[in-house]
């Protein structure tokens, strides 16, 4: 699709990065407009999108793709249906991916992920039951989540039981004594991985033997929060219960699948060649410098069937430099504090927790 798909996906450095993105970042911009007439329509009222910048990219409230038909492809185009996990009046998003936009989302997810756990195909455990991804053709955001990760692992093994959230201590001995010694990765939603595998076992008193394991987790911390669970509890919980040395977050969301942000081992988000993070203030939508907390704006070069390649979300956050991470990845890196006081809840993992 992009030049930006095929270099090292954190080896460009801003000055490098910047024109490449832009120049991707205008003409999807234009592409959108000339394809998606509410996108136009929204173009218009602003009196146009003149793409000079990074900044100048025009962005759209993640919350329109709650109650618009925002697509650029027909009905026809249309191979795949992603839904979000929000809750707020039963309203979801609704994403329609055509071929090409859903193989490179599924390109650049394995080009990700692989920087932060190699290119092992590992034996894996999933926190999560497997009827939440029995419906190929529409997933939810949790399902759609289950699906990209479960291409890095192997013998997907899924540790809860469908009628009740339980965890199956039956299905996890089975799964380590197959595996005694082994690499394996673990991912679950935040949340559920505290609740469902954290604190279920700290309930029968076991203590696991994870030494070589990864654990990749994600999905919102906002239900986290107010029980007074913050990333390092976190972390320290799941290496004193499961023995899990190796701890990464990432940040993303249905509407720019494709585009996640992981967390590197200096505990920064960091944003791939492919994507870029705008951190702007309240109001005015002023850009903000390094180290003041604003509304973060995600760009990607991915979304091809739709106009997400510019979303204002209701997350608060903070640029953390660019360029300068102690992990050696190149891009800006930042934190995410949580979302917008009055905003839903809608991470996989908080919506979970909230119903």
């Amino acid at each position: 699709m992009t030049a930006l798909t095929e270099v090292p996906v954190y080896g460009l450095s801003r000055d490098e990065k910047r024109p490449l993105l832009v120049e991707a970042l205008a003409a999807l911009t234009r592409r959108h407009a000339e394809r998606c007439a509410p996108y136009r329509k929204i173009l218009d009222a602003r009196g146009g999108a003149e793409v000079k910048s990074l900044e100048d990219v025009p962005f759209i409230p993640a919350r329109l793709f709650k109650t618009h038909d925002l697509s650029s492809v027909s009905a026809e185009e249309t191979v795949k249906l992603l839904t979000s996990s929000g809750t707020t009046g039963g309203q979801v998003s609704r994403i329609a991916l055509d071929k090409a936009t859903a193989s490179e989302q599924t390109r650049a997810l394995v080009r990700i992920m692989q920087n932060f756990i190699g290119k092992d195909r590992l034996p894996m455990l999933i926190v999560d039951h497997p009827g939440v991804i029995q419906n190929r053709d529409a997933f939810s955001a949790r399902g759609a989540g289950i699906r990209g990760m479960s291409t890095f692992g192997r013998d997907h093994t899924y540790l809860l039981r469908d009628a009740d959230m339980s965890l199956d201590l039956a299905v996890l001995d089975a799964f380590l004594e197959r595996n005694a010694g082994r690499p394996v990765l673990v991912f679950g939603f935040t949340f559920m991985v505290w609740e469902y595998l954290v604190q279920a076992l700290r309930r029968t008193g076991r203590r696991l033997d994870l030494g070589q394991a990864v654990l990749v987790h994600s999905g919102g911390w906002k239900k986290l929060v107010d029980r007074r669970v913050d990333n390092a509890t976190f972390k320290a919980a799941v290496k004193e219960v499961c023995g899990i040395p190796r701890v990464h977050d990432f940040y993303g969301m249905v509407e720019q699948v494709g585009s996640v942000f992981v967390e590197c081992e200096e505990g920064c988000l960091h944003a791939p060649a492919h994507a870029d993070v705008i951190v702007r203030e309240p109001g005015s939508w002023a850009p903000l410098p390094v180290g003041e907390t604003g509304v973060i704006q995600v760009l990607s070069v991915l979304p091809g069937s739709y106009p997400g390649h510019s979303i204002l979300t209701e997350d608060l956050g903070v640029l953390l430099g660019e360029d300068d991470c102690g992990c050696g990845r190149k891009g800006r890196r930042f934190r995410v504090f949580g979302r917008i006081a009055q905003a839903e809840a809608r991470g996989c993992s908080d919506t979970h927790a909230a119903a």
